[in-house]
């Protein structure tokens, strides 16, 4: 989550100035191209978000961050090199968010579902604030190394960093993503109240209310 914040706000939040610095776009014009963005974003989770219950959470989630990591590598090296203009290079962002957004948002809806069932709700909160932080961070980076719009080189690395952070994330989902597709959530992480044997403890204990029979010694 942390890697995807650091990419999406970086790219997103800047991309109105590299539009306007790098290509010569008006800023008039530049909503048509984030018009464009957004749709990548969208059709990515409509279109295979379904995959992620179906083939697997960390077969899909390390796959989508693997491949938007390569694939923003290969866009940094055609933005060095001035092979994109303002319209190729928002079809490369297209298609890169089009994985990297059904990915994230696999892993938004699904963190929770590692943690008891009287946590979820904490825990999905604490890991987005801490994300957004990062993203936070993300912008700030991007639109400081944009500058005037006169250095390439300096934007071209920070493209790498972000291909290289959503690779990290890949890598991490792929060694430590839960396999919880096609499971119910009690079945993924048992709730604190089971957890230890503590309700058939009780229940075999005799306790009336639980309906359970005494053994001898209780």
């Amino acid at each position: 989550m942390i890697t995807q914040s650091f990419l999406y706000n970086a790219i997103f939040f800047t991309y109105g100035l590299v539009l306007e610095f790098f290509f010569n776009v008006p800023t008039g014009n530049t909503p048509y191209y984030f018009m464009a963005f957004a749709f990548g974003n969208l059709l990515g989770p409509l279109t295979i978000g379904r995959l992620f219950d179906t083939i697997g959470r960390r077969k899909m989630i390390s796959g989508t961050y693997l491949l938007s990591g390569i694939l923003l590598v290969i866009t940094a090296q055609l933005f060095k090199a001035g092979a994109l203009n303002a319209v190729t290079q928002t079809l490369c962002w297209t298609v890169i968010f089009f994985f990297a957004s059904a990915g994230a948002s696999a892993g938004y809806l699904t963190v929770s579902e590692i943690f008891p069932l009287e946590v979820r709700a904490k825990a999905i909160a604490v890991f987005f604030a801490i994300a957004q932080c990062f993203g936070s961070l993300g912008s700030h980076l991007y639109g400081h190394l944009i500058g005037d719009g006169k250095d390439k080189n300096a934007l071209y690395l920070g493209y790498l960093l972000g291909a290289g952070a959503m690779i990290l994330g890949g890598v991490v989902a792929a060694f430590l993503a839960v396999d919880a597709e096609g499971k119910s959530l009690e079945d993924v992480a048992k709730p604190l109240g089971v957890i230890g044997g503590a309700s058939e403890g009780i229940f075999r204990s005799g306790d009336p209310r639980q309906g359970g029979v005494a053994s001898p010694g209780d």
